[in-house]
């Protein structure tokens, strides 16, 4: 596949210049800072790194690549936002998406005027391929995004390096749950595929959902226009400097994910026996896409028990999204239910 970059980006940003700081990014302590009008008193009073450098070459060394194929952002959201603007000329553009999937797609195309395609998955949540080639063979869809594990429905999608090489435009693969899964990154495909992004985060698996850090992986070039084009400083010091405090805790990373699918397949086994659960989907993630004979009913019976569960998308009814919480609270969850 050939696939030429400054042909996919929208045109004025080709030769656009970004705003930059010629601040050091190193031992910034030596230095006398009077360029960017802080305070000179408190805590937090100078601005973050921009460039997120230590932080990127922390996560360079955990996903194996080099510090040039990251670009990060304020949460994998601000990333989902920033793709469609960088590629997607308002009011004229398209992207594609799987139905259902994650909402935050649908909702970033309409705030940015770009058109949604919706491709349908079958029961089970998959694609079909000849509904695929049906669909790209018609469209103009500068985006295809390939939630894996899709959230909210769990399950991974299979032959998911067919759907990436049939598709012209860019691809994101979004790996929000993807450390819950038995399977391989597509990281490890990024040299075969110049169109590729994939998306992690460390909201899910490494537990920092409160610090905001989405984590973008490309090639270099594609890498480079998102670091001229994301906000100056979206990432503060404090989640920096927390973010590889907790990175580099990785046996208790690592203890804390196994733990997390112990319980899931303790919870699996309760949901399992009770009576108004209907179906238990796969799930590679670290919660359950649950239909019940009445979702509603559970939903409620939950909620006053001071449980929140996920009973939103319109198309999954009578379905609530679990996710995997600690073992009394996984333990409650199966109590209440058995009273239902």
């Amino acid at each position: 596949m050939e696939f030429n970059l400054e042909k996919t980006i929208r045109p004025h940003l080709v030769g656009m210049k970004s705003y930059s700081t010629s601040r050091p990014v190193e031992n910034k302590n030596q230095f006398i800072l009077l360029d960017a009008n802080e305070n000179p008193f408190g805590n937090f009073n100078r601005y973050p790194d921009a460039e997120n450098v230590r932080l990127k070459q922390k996560l360079a060394e955990i996903n194996k690549v080099e510090t040039g194929n990251l670009f990060l952002g304020n949460g994998s959201d601000e990333l989902i936002d920033l793709i469609m603007r960088v590629f997607c000329d308002p009011g004229k553009d398209s992207v594609m998406v799987f139905n259902p999937s994650f909402v935050m797609y649908e909702i970033y195309a309409k705030m940015n005027n770009v058109q949604v395609e919706k491709l349908q998955l079958n029961s089970e949540f998959q694609l079909d391929k000849k509904e695929f080639e049906n669909a790209i063979s018609k469209t103009q869809a500068k985006i295809l995004f390939l939630c894996s594990p899709n959230n909210p429905t769990g399950n991974s999608v299979d032959d998911l390096e067919y759907f990436i090489q049939s598709f012209n435009g860019i691809v994101v693969v979004d790996e929000a749950y993807i450390e819950f899964s038995p399977l391989e990154s597509t990281v490890s495909l990024l040299n075969q595929y110049p169109n590729l992004i994939v998306l992690k985060t460390l909201s899910k698996a490494y537990g920092m959902a409160g610090l905001r850090i989405g984590v973008g992986i490309s090639s270099v070039e594609i890498a480079a226009f998102f670091n001229r084009f994301k906000p100056p400083y979206n990432i503060s010091s404090e989640s920096q400097r927390l973010a590889l405090e907790q990175l580099e805790k990785e046996d208790e990373q690592a203890e804390n994910i196994q733990t997390i699918l112990a319980e899931k397949e303790k919870l699996k086994k309760g949901l399992a026996e009770n009576k108004e659960v209907v179906k238990i989907y796969p799930s590679h993630a670290n919660f359950f896409l649950v239909e019940f004979k009445d979702a509603e009913k559970v939903y409620q019976k939950l909620h006053e028990a001071n449980i929140y569960t996920s009973l939103r998308h319109p198309q999954l009814k009578n379905c609530l999204r679990l996710s995997v919480g600690k073992p009394e609270e996984n333990l409650k969850v199966l109590n209440v239910l058995s009273e239902i």
